[in-house]
């Protein structure tokens, strides 16, 4: 067997559950493989196999706007930019993206721990409507030993803002937190997930129905939280972090 297909043999089960993770992750997952194999594999040997056998990544970039910030509710200070975040269960960041199913869009709402990465709020709804955002933000309480003094993070949507939301936060004595300006940078980690469960995770293609992208995107978080190396967790997952703190 030649070097590209003993690497071909090795990247395929890492595809089949991350079909976009990126040349260098995956070198660094199997790396230990390719030491016990007869020819010498360094990472650009490694990169050659991988076009060799067309399994190099194709990004795609695109931008849709899911966020209305013009609307009478009060908009809060960006408390988390000066905070220091030093374990989980200290501050969540949320947002929201848009996918296709069929003919229509559907909107998917997400939080995460700003410290190990972990989804840890998700809903996928029919429209924009705050019940989305609401399921998700229950979600990231229940799995909180203890909300009092969290920050929750987010854009100045009119989900996030508007008094029910906000009353739930309240009820979990979180510390309200939304971008300012540039609301793309200041909630640029939201963002970052965002962009990983779609060119990552295949989020971004069209479903044939609701049954459908939902079952994808349960099982993106479930891999992205599990499985998923991150080079800003020393290539961990974010659960390893999230249970080790």
């Amino acid at each position: 067997m030649d070097a590209n297909e003993s690497v071909r043999k090795l990247v395929q089960p890492i595809r089949r559950s991350q079909s976009k993770t990126g040349g260098k992750k995956i070198y660094q997952m199997i790396k230990g493989s390719l030491k016990e194999l007869p020819v010498a594999m360094g990472r650009d040997k490694f990169f050659v196999a991988l076009r060799a056998n067309d399994m190099l990544v194709k990004r795609k970039r695109r931008f849709v706007k899911t966020t209305d910030s013009y609307h009478r509710f009060h908009k809060y200070k960006n408390r988390l930019k000066d905070a220091v975040i030093s374990k989980p269960h200290q501050a969540y960041v949320s947002d929201i993206t848009y996918l296709r199913a069929g003919s229509k869009f559907i909107y998917l709402f997400l939080q995460m721990d700003a410290y190990s990465r972990v989804i840890t709020g998700w809903d996928l709804s029919p429209s924009l409507g705050i019940e989305g955002a609401m399921r998700a933000m229950k979600m990231t309480i229940k799995q909180s030993p203890d909300t009092r003094g969290a920050i929750h993070h987010s854009d100045r949507g009119i989900q996030y803002c508007c008094g029910a939301y906000v009353k739930l936060a309240q009820k979990a004595r979180m510390k309200i937190s939304m971008t300012e300006q540039n609301h793309c940078y200041e909630n640029a980690m939201a963002e970052r997930l965002n962009g990983i469960l779609k060119q990552e995770f295949l989020l971004d293609e069209t479903f044939a129905d609701f049954k459908m992208a939902y079952k994808s995107v349960k099982e993106a978080v479930s891999i992205y939280n599990e499985q998923r190396l991150h080079w800003s967790l020393d290539l961990r997952t974010p659960m390893q972090v999230h249970k080790a703190a």
